[in-house]
């Protein structure tokens, strides 16, 4: 008698320590898909944010090559936006006579996202006018 309890007893204890190791399994990889699902969506995030910054860097430097069509600053300067900053360049003859190039970084975290504009400068006028807008790696 007291055989037959105890091997129902063993019996119970395998089956509640299976049915526990399933749900703590599942529990695990509810957990995992939660952080990652977090984490891509704050990744993803800060990658517009970034971009962001970086059209806003390429918008100021439209403003100064309208206001002075030979500017130039090759080295770059930094310009804050919000509580970022976006590093921009604006090189003139690039990628020819007449024409300025425009290169703005945004950086949030460790997302960097980087804008390039080519712009045509009319030599009798000095009017800038974008030929192209992209986003370059």
């Amino acid at each position: 008698m007291f055989r037959a309890e105890q091997q129902a007893g063993q019996a119970m204890l395998t089956l509640v320590l299976l049915i526990g190791g399933i749900v703590l399994a599942g529990g695990i990889a509810i957990a995992v898909f939660t952080a990652s699902y977090v984490t891509s969506t704050y990744g993803y995030e800060t990658s517009e944010q970034a971009q962001a910054v970086a059209i806003g860097g390429a918008e100021d430097a439209l403003l100064l090559l309208a206001r002075n069509s030979s500017y130039s600053v090759p080295g770059g300067y930094v310009i804050s936006i919000g509580s970022s900053t976006a590093t921009v360049s604006i090189t003139q003859n690039s990628p020819s006579v007449g024409f300025a190039t425009i290169l703005s970084q945004g950086t949030i975290a460790s997302r960097v996202r980087k804008v390039q504009v080519i712009v045509s400068i009319n030599g009798t006028t000095g009017q800038a006018s974008v030929v192209s807008w992209n986003e370059v790696q």
